[in-house]
């Protein structure tokens, strides 16, 4: 019985500390019609993502649209609309923990490349930012841009994709990318966890009938 109830307050704390790992959720932009320019909506795995852009924005292409395919590329993918730099502006429906996108700078045999930057906001209010350059180098090379908030960081609702600075070596570039696989970790629901801790209470609890039920038909004590 006190193994039974120290099991119980283990998984109540559990709960309320809010213990359950959350799921990450992947954008591929393949649901995307092709040709949509931004602003759009996507909902995946319950997690709304709204896209924007500053400039001339970007628009839902194919990722071989050049002839070949970046790095990692797939499918449709979010494309420059112009040769001037964008802002790429992502809000979503729940808190995160984390983001990632896999991005492709506008690199030509370049022996450097361009720092990408991604600075993550709740309400608007700047929460934190993180840097990235491929490696290595090249024509169209590939490289993830991630933030994630750490287990004692704040969480954030928006983010903002910023090409930071061109290849320091030079060479034949421009200050735009293309972008794919945004992979994002939102905040596990108070609900969830919830419904987590009352089935595995249910669990248990069902299995302590059984052994009693099965100790008294052998005459033992439960």
């Amino acid at each position: 019985m006190r193994s039974f109830n120290t099991f119980v307050a283990v998984i109540v704390g559990f709960s309320l500390g809010g213990g359950a790992s959350a799921q990450s959720v992947l954008f591929d932009f393949n649901s995307a019609t092709t040709g949509t320019p931004l602003p759009m909506n996507l909902t995946v795995g319950g997690v709304t993502a709204n896209f924007s852009a500053t400039g001339q924005g970007f628009s839902v292409q194919q990722a071989n649209t050049m002839g070949f395919t970046p790095v990692g590329f797939s499918g449709n993918c979010l494309y420059p609309g112009s040769v001037f730099a964008s802002d790429l502006r992502v809000t979503f429906s729940q808190p995160l923990t984390s983001f990632s996108i896999l991005y492709a700078p506008q690199e030509l045999a370049c022996d450097s490349s361009a720092t990408m930057k991604v600075s993550a906001y709740t309400n608007g209010t700047f929460v934190g930012s993180n840097t990235a350059v491929a490696d290595p180098p090249g024509t169209w090379p590939t490289a993830i841009l991630a933030y994630n908030s750490g287990p004692t960081g704040s969480t954030f609702n928006e983010v903002v994709v910023h090409y930071q600075s061109p290849p320091p070596t030079g060479g034949d570039w421009g200050p735009i990318f293309m972008a794919d696989n945004m992979t994002v970790t939102p905040v596990p629901e108070p609900g969830i966890v919830l419904t987590v801790t009352v089935g595995s209470l249910g669990f248990l609890q069902r299995i302590r009938r059984r052994k009693r039920v099965t100790a008294r038909s052998h005459g033992c004590r439960p």
